[in-house]
């Protein structure tokens, strides 16, 4: 299996979509040659605990009302294209997501990192739910095994913290300014949520060079 990295935030919708394209093309190909691991990048680090408006973060971040509506109406359209149903208008709030980061960081654990990411970003982009509140974050703790009480104590203290925001600082000191940025075997990035073609030819192009060298080896 071939490392992938995908560092995003699950409030990102182009990190939505871009995941949407690659599962599209390990549909197609039949084949998954990686063995992913989620990684922090905050679209928004100084965001308070309890969120913010969301029509009115939107205005703040796209200059008005009008620029809100254009970035949001490509944002629509290339969803619709990757086969999602995002109901953009259902979001009330902009969460922050640190604690839905240090969840995912420990979903590692139980193999379902992938999972829990897929489930916060359906629970976001189709449901408008809120994925900072504790209950949501421990519900989904649960359902990909991880135990709910024991979560719930990691949430109340520290635990994490400072080697995510050590892992998110990396990321930014490395160039990473936007996401989702997929990194392949540590050291081939691509950047951005690629298209499901694009993603073909990668996949394609992995699985013929893993064939080639396990054929090659003794």
């Amino acid at each position: 299996m071939i490392p992938l990295d995908i560092i995003s935030d699950p409030i990102c919708p182009w990190c939505y979509i871009g995941k949407a394209n690659l599962d599209r093309a390990i549909e197609e190909t039949g084949k998954n040659p990686f063995s992913t691991t989620w990684r922090i990048f905050q679209l928004n680090p100084d965001m308070p605990a309890q969120g913010v408006d969301r029509k009115e973060y939107l205005e703040w971040k796209f200059g008005g009302p009008e620029g809100a509506k254009q970035v949001y109406g490509r944002i629509a359209q290339a969803g619709k294209a990757a086969g999602l149903d995002m109901k953009l208008e259902a979001i009330p709030r902009t969460p922050n997501t640190f604690d839905a980061h240090r969840l995912i960081r420990w979903a590692k654990v139980t193999g379902n990192q992938t999972a829990l990411v897929n489930q916060l970003f359906r629970k976001y982009f189709e449901q408008g739910v809120d994925i900072s509140e504790r209950d949501v974050l421990l519900e989904a703790a649960e359902s990909i095994g991880l135990e709910r009480e024991v979560v719930d104590e990691l949430l109340n203290g520290d635990a994490d913290r400072d080697k995510l925001i050590e892992e998110e600082g990396a990321a930014r000191q490395m160039g990473v300014t936007g996401v989702p940025c997929f990194i392949i075997n540590g050291k081939h990035v691509v950047q951005g949520a690629q298209d499901t073609a694009t993603w073909v030819k990668i996949i394609e192009e992995l699985s013929e060079a893993l064939d080639n060298h396990q054929e090659a080896t003794p």
